[in-house]
């Protein structure tokens, strides 16, 4: 698997690299090939997409070069196969929502530890559209229950399969999505504010290629009956 790492700092490339490559924490632990590609700007990147191409890209938004969703975009346009991941310390709604519009396929924090760098990256590997519950301010239902606060925590998933490319959080919405509620309604339900539930709605109409809700509940249901 070719993987190519942009960022304009040396150190988080080479930090990267070795979380990745690692035999035992890493993606290299299921016995995948990988071969790196660094690049320390956005025409760095550019040139080597077009020399080597790649399966999987992480990408910092802060770097020469950059134009922020647009820049994205532009890569999505040119290289539909490669797996973006945007890799960032930047952690308000309105640019997770940017990147998820522009295309990418997950969203993850600088901060995070390095197993859940892996766990994000093997579910935008496995199809899926990574939006962490840090970034939204999500609450699990495992904290809800736990808390005794009586407040509704997860809803019974859909019957879709245990291999489909959605988060749990994102199972609870697309269920209330299919029962028509609407965004506030489900922000209620959950317990969620509701620019939170947006940014899942946004996770899952990019995870189905759906343009609207009414898209996204009829592709989830086609998954329901496979």
């Amino acid at each position: 698997m070719k993987v190519l790492i942009a960022d304009d700092h040396a150190l988080v490339r080479q930090a990267l690299r070795q979380l990745l490559g690692d035999d035992e924490l890493g993606l290299a632990k299921n016995d995948r090939a990988l071969s790196f590609t660094e690049a320390d700007g956005f025409d760095a990147a550019l040139e080597g997409l077009a020399a080597n191409g790649a399966d999987l890209m992480l990408i910092d938004l802060s770097m020469p070069g950059m134009a922020g969703a647009a820049s994205l975009r532009a890569l999505r346009e040119a290289h539909p196969q490669t797996k973006i991941v945007v890799v960032t310390g930047w952690e308000d709604r309105a640019t997770i929502l940017e990147c998820l519009a522009a295309g990418v396929h997950g969203y993850v924090l600088k901060s995070f530890a390095p197993d859940q760098i892996v766990h994000a990256i093997e579910i935008i590997l496995a199809g899926g559209v990574y939006v962490p519950p840090e970034i939204a301010n999500v609450r699990t239902a495992e904290a809800a229950h736990s808390n005794g606060s009586g407040k509704p925590g997860a809803l019974a998933a859909p019957a879709v399969p245990a291999n489909t490319r959605f988060t749990k959080r994102q199972l609870d919405v697309l269920q209330l999505l299919g029962e028509g509620r609407s965004t506030k309604e489900i922000a209620r339900a959950l317990d969620l504010s509701e620019g939170t539930v947006k940014v899942h709605l946004a996770a899952i109409y990019r995870c189905l290629n759906a343009r609207n809700r009414t898209e996204a509940v009829a592709l989830a249901g086609k998954l329901q009956r496979q």
